[in-house]
């Protein structure tokens, strides 16, 4: 034997051990990619799920209660409804009555909410500077009109209550509706 490595037959042990290697590599990747199937059919029958659900907005009721009428001092704006409620429950003078009622914060432009502005006693909409006067009318700016008014009564515990579900627009001379507004 002239320098050549001799090849000896292998045995069948080894045969059978080079088998198992690949047998148990051919095992882990078919169950590593059984696992990811399966993660893929679980995510796909949780996003078809989720579709099948409503969206559904929670919002505060339409109606609330907004204190007593004596709360509210003349030239007096609250802001704490503006918030939860899109509210300005406002005590001011309009045509010579004094009136509590409730403003809604929206601009009568695009749809911004107004901003109130204690110093210039005014309400201004932060999106293209239109300015309404505390009892609603519009001054400044693009707003084609004032503000909404919402209805208010005095209910049966003598308290304000708001209803949102009722507006009421000055141009149309709503305004004059005694729904929309408490006189004092």
């Amino acid at each position: 034997m002239s320098g050549e490595a001799e090849q000896q037959p292998q045995s069948p042990e080894a045969d059978q051990t080079r088998r198992g290697v690949f047998g148990a590599i051919c095992t882990g990747a078919m169950g590593l990619g059984l696992l990811a199937l399966s993660a893929a059919g679980g995510l796909w029958a949780a996003v078809t799920a989720r579709f099948m659900m409503p969206n559904v907005v929670t919002e505060p009721p339409s109606r609330f209660k907004a204190g007593v009428s004596g709360d509210y001092p003349d030239g007096h704006v609250e802001t704490k409804y503006k918030q939860r409620y899109g509210v300005w429950v406002v005590s001011d003078t309009y045509r010579g009555r004094r009136q509590i009622f409730a403003l809604s914060t929206v601009c009568t432009h695009l749809g911004c909410i107004t901003l109130w502005q204690e110093s210039e006693q005014k309400f201004k909409c932060p999106c293209h500077g239109s300015g309404f006067f505390r009892n609603g009318m519009n001054f400044e700016g693009p707003a084609p009109r004032p503000l909404e008014r919402f209805a208010i009564r005095i209910a049966d515990d003598g308290q304000l209550e708001i209803d949102r579900s009722m507006t009421f627009q000055e141009e149309l001379g709503q305004w004059k509706d005694p729904a929309c507004y408490v006189s004092v």
